[in-house]
């Protein structure tokens, strides 16, 4: 079973005056089979986590258990874990064969049992035209999947991802997540993801971690995360552009921000200081002023093309505010003046003060 436990999992550098606590108590239960993503800024603490799942690093407080035992004095080889690096991490002098079978090798696995293994990885990553070349014979894409292939044929209990997608260009990457996808559904093996990348992020996982800070702000499934983040930071982080968040006063339906009274298509929460979150392609423009909804005006400052969509950014109640619309709609001139519509199941409140979710 390669279920994952973490129970109050701390990491400090340092002792004394100088300590530097980098993980601060993290607390989280990942099933048997479950594909998870880390994601967080840089330093925020996602590879370090990781690595300590993996025992490249020692935790200062806390429990690691991966499927019934506690793995915190284990070494690494003995965690029954594979991992894939960011930069590959081949021999350059060996085949891409000789690659994926030397950690087989290494545990003294049978030559026949090798053989087998390696075909099947090659078969699953399309490799079996390639494993009598070297690494430098290879595009990046290979090497990534030539990597993952050295960790198929381990056959561990968990795989562990560190950003193995950076080192890529969009196209591979987009090429390479969707090669992550098929091999977790075909060997259903539980996995950590690490990256920054939110794309990566929202496409790859069942559930996402996200952290910030070395905590943990947010854990759900790509959808609950899209849909009510916990926390400001996650609202900003996940999706870009960001969510618009609001700072003003409400009252009712009633939200004034700048000094300019904003109608809402239903009470706020509670009255007093609050921070409105709205999408960026959750309000619409209502230019003839018709429709259903409060109306909110916008100054338009500038247009961005995108394509199949443009970005129009403005100022709401003197608040920068970012629009998405599609790219097939006309679109407004910088300095014109539009009206904004939007549902209210799609407004977002948080906290002025602790930036925590409302509703």
């Amino acid at each position: 079973m390669g279920a994952i436990s973490l129970r109050k999992v701390e990491k400090t550098y340092g002792q004394g005056a100088k300590a530097v606590k980098v993980i601060h108590g993290v607390d989280a239960e990942i099933a048997d089979g479950e594909f998870i993503v880390i994601v967080g800024p840089s330093g925020c603490g996602k590879s370090t986590l990781l690595r300590m799942v993996a025992g490249l690093e020692e935790i200062t407080g806390g429990e690691i258990a991966i499927g019934e035992r506690v793995v915190n004095a284990l070494e690494p080889a003995a965690r029954d874990i594979a991992m894939v690096f960011q930069n590959y991490a081949l021999y350059p002098h060996m085949s891409v064969f000789d690659n994926m079978a030397y950690g087989l090798k290494i545990a003294k696995v049978s030559k026949a049992e090798i053989e087998q293994r390696v075909q099947k990885a090659a078969q699953i990553l399309e490799l079996g035209g390639l494993l009598e070349r070297r690494p430098r014979e290879l595009s990046g894409g290979q090497r990534q999947r030539v990597a993952m292939g050295r960790a198929i044929v381990r056959q561990p209990q968990v795989f562990l991802f560190d950003e193995p997608l950076s080192n890529l260009d969009a196209k591979l990457r987009a090429q390479t997540r969707l090669e992550i996808r098929k091999l977790h559904q075909e060997l259903g093996v539980t996995s950590l993801f690490v990256t920054h990348d939110q794309v990566e992020a929202m496409t790859l996982a069942q559930r996402m971690i996200v952290m910030n800070g070395g905590r943990i702000e947010q854990i759900g499934s790509p959808e609950e995360v899209y849909q009510a983040p916990a926390t400001t930071f996650v609202a900003r982080f996940i999706r870009s552009p960001p969510m618009n968040l609001l700072l003003g006063q409400a009252e009712g339906a009633r939200f004034t921000l700048g000094g300019q009274a904003l109608p809402l298509p239903r009470a706020a929460p509670r009255n007093g200081p609050l921070l409105l979150g709205v999408r960026p392609e959750h309000a619409q423009m209502q230019c003839d002023g018709a429709g259903q909804a409060p109306l909110w005006p916008m100054q338009v400052e500038m247009v961005e093309m995108l394509g199949a969509e443009r970005l129009v950014y403005g100022r709401l109640g003197g608040a920068a505010f970012t629009l998405r619309i599609e790219g097939t709609l006309t679109p407004p001139r910088p300095g014109e003046a539009l009206m904004l519509q939007v549902q209210g199941q799609r407004l977002h409140w948080f906290d002025a003060q602790s930036g925590q979710r409302v509703r």
